[in-house]
């Protein structure tokens, strides 16, 4: 296959071992260097005084914050808070859902093992039902997903939860529609959006979910220990603080309850917030839908090239439906943890080998630091490893 791609940034804008081929960039993410250094001069200029940054500056600069973060996101600003990461965000809105006993919370056998806890710890608790609806790959069309994952609701579903671009899998599932019937039929819609924001445009007004939340220190490359969670206004109401602080009950209201009891929850470092619009800045200013699109083209041939080389179906069809920069992709059986640690110990590639449905599968992040050298590499490898 002929193919020839240069990186669209150089790595050496990312803080990232240049000895180490990264593609796992899905897990955690890695923060550019102008952001990391914005991070810095926030955390310098809180320790500077941090009783005129904590106690008088606080609102405005993370009013600030969320404004642009807002309008990229194509959100009202007043309906988004911040939180360290999206599991934080996600056990908000799960732990202040009132439930009943035989409630169903529906979702996919795609999702992301911690929110699979946090489901089953609520149910546990209240005495509702969270199921698993199975999702078969390869999926073909969004449409049949829609059908697929809808023929799961019955009359006892108060929840639909879903990924937007899935942890396992790294399948981008068709959010708005599953959302637009959820609201017709009365029933909550709750997104976990960890992959979504840098990955791909967001719209949360036209997904209309009512709760949605993402990580932006993964695929947006901000500080780790940021995220936030969206609520659309109307539901704002069912949202309670996970931790009570200051912002409950206030003695100075702000702009609404919601970002009173989730914005105040004690002393603690904003830095990685406040560094967000320098983030979105770089982005728009390295036209980032160009940088998508040149990443997706890495990934594609990546795809192609381990395919071939497994002989085994991808779980997709070849669109930016269903993958963006991040895919997934079944191996022959093996030890998966042993292929994970030798890829790494003998040829320096950090990549991810999960198993799902007792299968292992190899999860590539292409992000705009990435080569055609980092690909060449982790072929050249698993040619060797699973000979």
């Amino acid at each position: 296959m002929s193919f020839t791609y240069s990186a669209p940034l150089s790595k050496e804008l990312f803080l990232l071992d240049p000895n180490i081929v990264f593609l796992n960039h899905g897990s955690f993410g890695a923060t550019l260097r102008p952001v990391f250094e914005e991070y810095q001069r926030w955390q310098r200029e809180l320790e500077r005084q941090p009783v005129e940054f904590l106690g008088r500056r606080f609102t405005e600069l993370m009013r600030d914050a969320r404004a642009a973060l807002g309008a990229y996101v194509h959100a009202n600003a007043a309906d988004l808070v911040f939180t360290p990461n999206a599991t934080t965000a996600l056990n908000i809105v799960a732990r202040s859902l009132r439930l009943n006993p035989g409630d169903e919370i529906l979702t996919t056998d795609h999702e992301y093992g911690a929110l699979d806890r946090t489901w089953r710890f609520i149910c546990r608790k209240t005495g509702a039902v969270y199921k698993q609806h199975a999702i078969p790959v390869p999926v073909t069309t969004p449409a049949d997903f829609v059908e697929r994952f809808w023929s799961g609701v019955t009359a006892r579903t108060r929840v639909v939860f879903l990924s937007h671009i899935t942890s396992p899998t790294a399948l981008t599932f068709p959010a708005q529609e599953i959302c637009r019937r959820a609201r017709a039929a009365g029933i909550i819609s709750i997104i976990d959006g960890a992959h979504t924001i840098g990955q791909i445009p967001l719209h949360l007004e036209e997904i209309g979910a009512d709760f949605y939340a993402s990580n932006l220190h993964k695929w947006l490359c901000c500080p780790k220990g940021s995220a936030f969670l969206y609520a659309r206004r109307e539901m704002q109401n069912l949202v309670k603080p996970l931790i009570v602080s200051w912002g409950y009950e206030s003695e100075k209201p702000g702009e609404s309850r919601f970002i009173d009891e989730q914005e105040w929850t004690g002393t603690r470092d904003i830095a990685a917030y406040l560094a967000t619009p320098i983030a979105i800045r770089f982005y728009e200013e390295h036209r980032w839908d160009e940088v998508r699109a040149q990443c997706h083209a890495l990934a594609q041939y990546a795809r192609t090239r381990i395919t071939a080389l497994t002989g085994l179906p991808p779980l997709s069809p070849d669109s930016t439906e269903w993958y963006a920069q991040m895919l997934a992709l079944p191996l022959p059986p093996c030890d998966a943890a042993q292929l994970k640690a030798r890829l790494y110990d003998k040829f320096h590639i950090e990549v991810p080998i999960v198993v799902w449905r007792d299968q292992p599968h190899i999860r590539i992040s292409i992000q705009a630091y990435n080569s055609q050298e980092d690909v060449e590499r982790l072929l050249q490898a698993l040619a060797i490893m699973l000979r």
